[in-house]
């Protein structure tokens, strides 16, 4: 989980002659262009035992150990033995560090391309066809694995599209799964943005949810805890959540139930997928997709109408409960 600066560096300049790499030096974000190997030290340190392999991995090591917020130049030079302004002699601000973690992190185990395997339908050296489902499958999986290993992965902002190699690497993993289907370029994109967008959200989830168990809160599941729920989700205003409540199946945290939500939900994305897939295939026209709404003004006038709304919507919820009530209490007094 190493950044690899030097050894590239010094082969792009070689390759390249020096001015291109100083031209993409120059225009790349100063993180992405260390990521690479093409950009220069500000200046050199005294001490060649440190580099910015070192500072990373430590940097990663207080973050999993610590959270993302424990993680400063101070605590890094600390724990390396050197002093703040010796790390400024490799990378320029901490933010430079942090996008470097999350690259590092990203250098994650890619299978093998498999040439013959990913022409269209095309078989295998083995005979089998490419399963381009298994492969996106375990695409996934790897991006919510990666959080699972460094939780605080996902608390470090994107702040664009992936620049940086590792990044890269794991998307065109993606994109090769995706080789031989009938997609436009656009298509592949949507779709490796929906997945791994999809594994973020559940991992993040599972993520806090696991923070959650370990804090001294009172525990969120139970059958005390179920009673107590069900008290305030009632059939009136939750009609369709009320038994789920009820059953002990909404505030199933310890997963009695044996359902892997997010295995469950790749297995539906991938199933829309592939109606899509067949569709592009057989030539059938597919589904239209809506534009997403415009955004709601940030206007006072819109926030009082949409407080206004609410309250009427309450007061109407409970003007229905009191007609169940008066309806049920008239069958009583129509039945004696």
């Amino acid at each position: 989980m190493s950044v690899n600066t030097g050894s590239r560096r010094s082969g792009m300049r070689e390759q390249k002659g020096g001015t291109m790499a100083d031209d993409v030096e120059n225009v790349l974000p100063r993180a992405v262009a260390l990521s690479w190997g093409v950009a220069e030290h500000p200046q050199r340190g005294p001490k060649r035992e440190l580099s910015i392999e070192r500072i990373i991995d430590t940097a990663i090591e207080i973050a999993d150990a610590d959270g993302l917020g424990a993680v400063s130049m101070s605590r890094i030079a600390g724990d390396l033995g050197f002093t703040t302004m010796s790390l400024y002699r490799y990378v320029t601000s901490k933010d430079d560090v942090l996008a470097l973690m999350q690259d590092a992190v990203c250098a994650i185990p890619i299978p093998p391309d498999d040439e013959l395997g990913r022409r269209g339908d095309a078989a295998r050296e083995d005979g089998s066809p490419h399963d381009w489902r298994a492969g996106l499958r375990r695409w996934a999986m790897a991006s919510i694995e990666v959080i699972q290993a460094h939780p605080w992965f996902p608390d470090i902002p994107i702040n664009g599209i992936p620049l940086m190699p590792n990044n890269l690497a794991v998307l065109d993993w993606g994109l090769r799964e995706m080789r031989g289907l009938p997609l436009t370029d656009a298509e592949k994109m949507s779709t490796a943005l929906l997945l791994s967008s999809y594994a973020r959200a559940v991992a993040i989830v599972e993520r806090d949810v696991s923070r959650s168990r370990s804090a001294d809160a009172p525990p969120a599941h139970g059958e005390a805890f179920t009673a107590a729920l069900a008290e305030l989700v009632t059939p009136e205003r939750f009609p369709d959540l009320a038994p789920l409540v009820s059953s002990g199946a909404y505030a199933d945290s310890d997963g009695a139930d044996d359902q892997d939500d997010f295995a469950f939900g790749l297995e539906r994305i991938l199933d829309g997928i592939e109606t899509y897939v067949a569709a592009r295939r057989s030539g059938e026209p597919v589904t239209p997709y809506e534009e997403r709404p415009e955004p709601i003004p940030r206007d006072k006038a819109v926030r009082e109408a949409a407080k206004a709304r609410r309250e009427a919507e309450s007061r109407l919820r409970e003007a229905r409960k009191h007609e169940r009530e008066a309806i049920a209490r008239a069958r009583e007094r129509a039945a004696r």
